[in-house]
């Protein structure tokens, strides 16, 4: 059978990031992997950032949103479907910073996934630079994609104090128990260390994490007050320049609940430079291939604001 991972995560915790590594590991052990990206956005910038990877043992596959949630459902198993056929050993969904969880695990349970696919391991990953408190949406959305995590995964531990993780999880527990969830997570199921420190045990361990199974209430915040993600492109801002201007709009109250932007702008005739940006960290770094493009990830977006500061934006999309 197909062993499929899940790799959640709250919007900018690091879940591309931490894919990279942990394709190239199983890479190294002969896997035939692919990468299912499921994604709300017109635009998935994820997808261009993990283009490297792609060879004769890696391939990717997206399913996009956009429309209800039996929809997505429909197309997140028809892809399943189709990817089953084609003879991996191993899938890994990274699914948008908002999503679901149940609707993967509902989807395996159902004929002909039940007899392609294995659930693997469900890691969590988790930013030990977290803002807290969250809004009540957000707070549901951390919770809700932790709650059945075979392993908690911690991100940005070398730029945080040593015991920023142990208060995020004390916060994490906290919201287990708002959503009326029994789990209570405890320090073994949990991983902090600089991810430049991680080791082939270290990523056997995530592997062979598997996952839980907790119930919880499911609340109606996300069908009252959803996620926006505005897209301004082709824009032609210099890496200075969009760098003071994503700054000055996530520090400015009118942009409205920004938790996270991040962009890509040119850098020289030939290379680009990639933005992430969040309330608690900013990171700037060259790549290789890009976009220009823009992408403002929040709550009750200050759109008349933001457009003063990026331009018009070529799409709004609610998550």
């Amino acid at each position: 059978m197909i062993t499929i991972d899940l790799i959640t995560g709250f919007l900018g915790s690091g879940k591309t990031t931490f894919l990279r590594k942990y394709v190239k590991y199983l890479l190294s052990q002969g896997e035939n992997i692919c990468i299912l990206e499921n994604d709300y956005g017109a635009v998935n910038v994820d997808m261009m950032l993990l283009s490297d990877l792609m060879g004769d043992r890696c391939d990717m596959e997206m399913v996009a949103g956009g429309c209800d949630a039996d929809c997505h459902r429909r197309r997140f198993k028809s892809k399943l479907i189709e990817m089953g056929m084609i003879g991996y050993t191993h899938v890994l969904v990274e699914p948008s910073g908002v999503f679901d969880v149940d609707e993967f695990y509902d989807s395996l349970h159902e004929d002909p996934l039940n007899r392609w696919y294995r659930a693997g391991a469900q890691i969590t990953i988790v930013d030990a630079g977290l803002d807290t408190p969250l809004s009540d949406t957000s707070q549901y959305v951390f919770a809700s994609e932790a709650a059945n995590a075979g392993k908690i995964l911690f991100s940005k531990t070398q730029l945080n104090p040593p015991d920023a993780p142990t208060k995020i999880l004390s916060y994490l527990n906290e919201s287990l128990t708002k959503i009326n969830c029994k789990r209570q997570i405890t320090s073994d199921e949990i991983m902090a260390k600089d991810w430049s420190t991680l080791t082939d045990d270290d990523f056997k361990a995530l592997e062979n994490s598997g996952y839980k199974d907790y119930s919880f209430e499911k609340q109606q915040v996300m069908d009252e007050h959803k996620y926006e993600s505005l897209y301004f492109m082709e824009k032609n801002f210099a890496p200075a320049e969009l760098k003071e201007k994503a700054l000055a709009a996530i520090k400015d109250p009118e942009c409205g609940g920004i938790i996270r932007i991040k962009g890509f702008c040119k850098d020289g005739a030939d290379g680009w430079q990639e933005l992430n940006v969040t309330k608690e960290n900013f990171t700037e770094e060259p790549i290789e291939n890009g976009q220009d493009i823009v992408i403002v990830i929040g709550e009750r977006l200050g759109k008349e604001k933001l457009s003063s500061i990026f331009g018009e934006p070529a799409e709004i999309h609610a998550d």
